[in-house]
């Protein structure tokens, strides 16, 4: 009999993973579920979580993300995917769509069940993005269009409606430009290197070809004419200057030691030589020897390694600085429209919050002191008892007047539509019920000025793409709401994160370490950092030139040295992301309808006086 505290969904799960395995053709691979975005790497494959309510929506959904997961882990070879990748994001865009089509085209020719699972998860993510009201070319983008093209013509089968309407609005374009190039379709669909080959054709005929970058193929053909003229150099020529040389100095003795001679003055001559700067080197003057330039100072106080290619574009900018005040009302007044329907309920939780910090407000007196505010109370006693001193009594501080909570918001572009306008307006009441309680609230944003790499990548390619750049994209660090300024004149600032365009990618790391920055250069005695983000640190140029876990790395190194080495107390929710992997206080929401009150309840927590029940709140992670 199944016990009350049996997930239902438990073997469901355990079931897709072993099929998942079997598909793959790995049974040593991983497979886990998350509320993380769905992924892949060598070892494992994270689903989508399924509930114990077991949905027919989520039941498809974890299928269909597992069908098509697993074939491109079976499918997909990483090494040959680089070697012909491009290097402009819109061309590396439109050909990982395509490398994802043929590998689920090609999975399912060999296990047809896999169409109607992997339509599942299209229509799903088809419906998630709008793809079924866009009504043009230009809002609809290209690389997912030109991926659902490839299934389609590979497949056969007619896509979901949603995914259809994006394919069929860019299909005219992609066929008149590339109708040649795509009849070989079929014939490169088994072969990943041949299609490679097939969809750097592609990307050409789109008009993207000067994002292809160098074609490795013929890189190869140079290298090898190249090295058969080192070879051909090497062999030994029996008519060449060196042989006949040889039979001169034979045949003319004298000559030939004369030149003996005449090498043997020039060795004498570059020795002395030699020697003599030698002698200049170490007789020089100590003044006089040349300093080492020192050492420029590190990007990163947390990781002295830590390369930043170019800092001169990055920004540090007001928020007011980024639109006109009309621009700003009209943003604003778009968010309060937007979230009307939770202001009661956001209200309600700010409330709360304000009675449980102003119930630690009541006053409190230290009695039967020598010096303060006469205590009216005794005076009875000291006429009863003249020879009795008065008593004086002294206010105690409230713990948390002196303090200053900054709200880190996260502003990539994943955080775009409902996430984003629920973070804003819970700032925005956040510091309205902190200001009224005599709590300093600073509020900022981070971001990238540009997609995928700006002018800092620009540089790097016209400098010759130097190895290990380090971070390739121009930061963005916005500034909503300084700590001093009262939050009636911040308050239009927060409708910028409506503002199409803003959002883009997000550099966790660098943005709390100039979050932390500012609160040490704070006065308050108590300082308290909150992070709102979404997921992790994610910028796609640093990350396709460096290490694979170079943002992440760096994030972790910040995070320990706030936590373990400042006065600053950190804490952080994540939106549909497990940050207590990254963050000692965190808390993870799975609906960003939570967030509210999360953050009520997290704030609240730090200003308890219970040191055990702000513990159990913040949600500390368990010592290993």
């Amino acid at each position: 009999m199944m016990q009350n505290n049996d997930n239902p969904a438990d073997p469901f799960k355990k079931a897709l993973a072993e099929a998942t395995k079997v598909m793959a053709n790995d049974p040593d691979i991983s497979v886990t579920y998350s509320v993380d975005p769905p992924g892949s790497s060598n070892d494992s494959i994270r689903l989508p979580q399924v509930s114990r309510r077991m949905s027919r929506e989520e039941v498809l959904l974890a299928r269909g993300t597992a069908d098509a997961l697993a074939l491109r882990h079976k499918y997909h070879d990483e090494g040959t995917f680089n070697r012909y990748v491009p290097q402009g994001q819109m061309a590396r865009d439109i050909y990982d769509a395509m490398e994802t089509a043929r590998c689920e085209a090609v999975g399912a020719r060999d296990m047809p069940g896999t169409h109607s699972n992997i339509d599942a998860k299209i229509a799903n993510e088809a419906l998630r993005q709008g793809f079924g009201d866009i009504q043009e070319a230009s809002q609809a983008p290209l690389a997912t269009a030109a991926g659902y093209l490839v299934r389609h013509l590979a497949s056969g089968r007619d896509l979901p409606s949603d995914a259809a309407n994006v394919m069929n609005l860019w299909r005219d374009f992609i066929e008149a430009q590339a109708s040649d190039s795509l009849d070989t379709l079929d014939a490169s669909l088994g072969d990943q290197a041949q299609f490679a080959k097939f969809a750097r054709k592609i990307i050409r005929d789109l008009g993207y070809g000067d994002q292809l970058g160098d074609d490795p193929d013929f890189e190869d053909e140079e290298s090898a004419e190249a090295e058969t003229e080192d070879d051909q150099a090497d062999e030994p020529d029996s008519t060449g200057e060196d042989d006949n040389e040889d039979e001169q100095d034979d045949a003319n003795p004298e000559q030939s030691q004369d030149k003996q001679q005449d090498a043997a003055s020039a060795q004498v001559s570059m020795d002395d030589m030699a020697d003599s700067e030698m002698g200049e080197e170490m007789e020089m003057p100590d003044g006089e020897t040349p300093l080492d330039p020192p050492a420029p100072h590190p990007i990163s106080d947390a990781d002295p390694a830590y390369l930043v290619y170019k800092t001169e574009f990055d920004e540090e900018i007001r928020a007011e600085d980024l639109a006109e005040p009309q621009e700003l009302e009209r943003l604003r007044a778009y968010l309060d429209q937007q979230l009307e329907p939770l202001k009661g309920a956001v209200s309600r939780l700010a409330n709360k919050l304000q009675r449980r910090l102003q119930a630690q407000q009541n006053r409190s007196w230290e009695f039967d002191l020598e010096e303060g505010t006469l205590d009216a109370g005794r005076l009875a006693r000291v006429i009863a008892n003249p020879t009795t001193p008065l008593s004086f009594k002294v206010e105690k501080d409230t713990e948390f007047r002196d303090t200053c909570v900054t709200l880190l918001l996260d502003n990539s572009g994943s955080m775009r539509g409902r996430p984003i306008s629920i973070a804003a307006i819970c700032a925005d009441v956040l510091a309205r019920t902190l200001e009224r309680c005599s709590v300093k609230v600073e509020i900022l944003g981070f971001t990238t000025r540009a997609w995928k790499g700006g002018q800092s990548r620009e540089e790097w390619l016209a400098e010759g793409r130097p190895q290990t750049p380090g971070r390739l994209n121009d930061l963005r660090h916005i500034i909503y709401k300084s700590a001093d300024a009262p939050w009636r004149r911040a308050r239009p600032n927060l409708g910028l994160m409506m503002k199409e365009g803003l959002l883009k990618e997000n550099i966790d790391g660098e943005a709390l370490e100039w979050a932390h920055r500012r609160m040490n250069a704070r006065p308050e005695s108590r300082k308290i950092l909150m992070v709102i983000s979404d997921g992790a640190p994610v910028d796609d140029s640093t990350l396709s030139v460096n290490q694979a876990n170079y943002l992440e790395k760096h994030l972790r190194d910040v995070i320990a040295m706030v936590e373990k080495r400042s006065q600053v107390e950190l804490l952080a929710i994540g939106i549909g992301h497990d940050v207590t992997r990254y963050y000692e206080r965190a808390v993870t929401i799975t609906d960003v309808e939570q967030l509210a009150g999360a953050m009520t309840e997290q704030l609240a927590a730090l200003f308890d006086t219970d040191a055990r029940a702000r513990a159990r709140v913040m949600g500390r992670k368990r010592s290993a």
